[in-house]
């Protein structure tokens, strides 16, 4: 198993000497104190210290610390098709990603609640340069997506990483959160990228990599927030793209957008699981002849469904209204709705700066274009 150690989360026998680690950070004591602000440090501290699994962590802590987030920052998480998933049984959950922490996290928290088998996540390394963000991403069972590898490296990684999503699913029985591509989704537009699919294969000793596809339990999730907390902080980038440019990150942006993301309004946020893909793997074998083909339709098939189980939000209908100068939705959301959704882009975005408009509005109205692919109305 140590072939496995730049990358894996915590052992359960290393998780007590974790905490003790980092038990007296700031941040520790910041986010405890958010989360129990009742009690006096050395409480929390002293139960951080009897802790020696990632799960009691998860269950004891964080969970808490998720339930204020919602309650300081949201009108609520609600959910659907997670009754159609069975107890003690690893999936492989591909889900858009809108959030750097929160979508996982949140995913979680559903799969805690309902009984079922929490996930094993992955997290780019990028994200987690600072010991302390490291430590606690171990703690919460996060493995390491290796970044800025060149193209030998990136193979060898990617292989790793395949293997070791293989060794979670198929022997440890437990689940696993993956992206549907590289990167939180900027744009709006939710699209499975087949190299994350090409990678996931990589672990299989199956003759056909759709073989292996079957028996990892594939279950696409749709995740969608009323507001993204983030949605300003994605401008500069869609900005630098429209404009042809490389973009560069500031120093800090990732540590920013993390807690942007984590206390930033979002009003309603909604998960949805899809069904495992099962006969519909055996429906794309059927039809196509090649596995570069068979790849591209699960990408496809995982697509539709996270489009169809994507709940939409007033907040989509307006941004398609401004965006295309219509009231075609307007039935679908308030005046008042519309006020403050125009408020938030004027106070964010500013009145001078049509590229940052549009995007930003965009972001909101793709949503509603893409699942419009697949009803004709609302």
């Amino acid at each position: 198993m140590q072939k496995f150690d730049a990358i894996r989360p915590f052992y359960d026998s290393e998780v007590n000497e974790a905490l003790h680690g980092v038990a007296n950070h700031p941040m520790m004591k910041t986010m405890m104190n958010f989360t129990f602000p009742e009690l006096n440090d050395e409480v929390w501290k002293e139960q951080l210290k009897k802790t020696h699994s990632i799960r009691d962590f998860q269950c004891n802590f964080i969970y808490q610390t998720i339930q204020k987030v919602l309650e300081k920052s949201s009108e609520g998480l609600t959910t659907s098709g997670f009754d159609k998933l069975e107890k003690n049984t690893p999936y492989l959950f591909i889900s858009n990603h809108r959030d750097i922490l929160l979508d996982t996290t949140l995913l979680n928290v559903c799969l805690f609640e309902h009984g079922l088998v929490m996930t094993a996540s992955a997290i780019g390394d990028n994200l987690v340069k600072k010991a302390f963000l490291s430590t606690l991403a171990k703690l919460n069972r996060n493995f390491l997506v290796l970044r800025g590898l060149t193209p030998r490296e990136m193979l060898q990684s990617s292989k790793l990483l395949a293997e070791y999503m293989g060794q979670l699913l198929l022997r440890e029985n437990r689940s696993v959160w993956i992206a549907q591509r590289e990167g939180r989704t900027k744009d709006g537009n939710d699209e499975t990228n087949p190299g994350v699919l090409k990678m996931i294969a990589m672990g299989s000793d199956e003759a056909n990599p759709m073989d292996y596809f079957k028996k990892l339990k594939i279950v696409p999730v749709a995740i969608s927030y009323e507001y993204d907390p983030t949605d300003v902080l994605k401008m500069p980038q869609l900005m630098a793209e429209a404009n042809n440019e490389v973009y560069v990150k500031d120093k800090n942006e990732d540590f920013m957008t993390i807690l942007s993301g984590i206390m930033g309004t979002k009003k309603r946020i909604h998960i949805s699981v899809g069904d495992v893909l099962d006969s519909e793997i055996d429906q794309i074998v059927a039809e196509n002849d090649n596995s570069n083909k068979q790849i591209q339709a699960l990408a496809q098939t995982i697509d539709d469904s996270i489009l169809q189980n994507y709940q939409l939000w007033p907040t989509n209908f307006i941004a398609y209204d401004i965006l295309n100068e219509t009231n075609k939705y307007a039935h679908l959301y308030k005046e008042s709705e519309k006020q403050l959704f125009e408020r938030r882009l004027e106070k964010r975005i500013g009145t001078d700066n049509g590229v940052a408009r549009q995007g930003f509005l965009a972001m909101y109205a793709n949503p509603v274009v893409n699942k419009l692919k697949y009803q004709d109305a609302f």
